[in-house]
């Protein structure tokens, strides 16, 4: 088992990387937390994405939490009820929501380069 401090040096870079992945997703655009897991390096990491965006948007309001969405397209719910905010925030950037859903096809980000 790692040293603590390791553990949390590598935490803290990790939250790092995902808070640079998320800000790189632009308005109007959704990515999973499967694809910032992956961009950061870490595949199979989506609960830590989920873990590192709850820290993130509770520092910084402005955080752009609400434009990860799950691997079928599906709203999150963590900061509201059935995530009518996450919902209202991607409204507002031009994302059409239905059912609590966003069409990936059509709204994911794909990064031309590295993220």
């Amino acid at each position: 088992m790692a040293p603590p401090d390791l553990e949390a040096s590598t935490l803290h870079r990790f939250r790092d990387v995902v808070g640079r992945i998320v800000r790189a997703v632009p308005a109007g655009r959704v990515a999973s937390y499967g694809d910032v897991a992956t961009w950061a390096g870490r595949p199979g990491a989506a609960r830590q994405v989920g873990a590192a965006l709850r820290s993130l948007s509770a520092e910084d309001p402005s955080f752009p939490w609400h434009r990860i969405i799950n691997a079928r397209g599906g709203i999150s719910t963590y900061k509201v009820g059935a995530g009518e905010l996450q919902e209202a925030l991607l409204r507002r950037e031009g994302v059409e929501v239905a059912n609590g859903r966003v069409d990936l096809a059509r709204y994911r980000f794909r990064p031309g380069g590295p993220v």
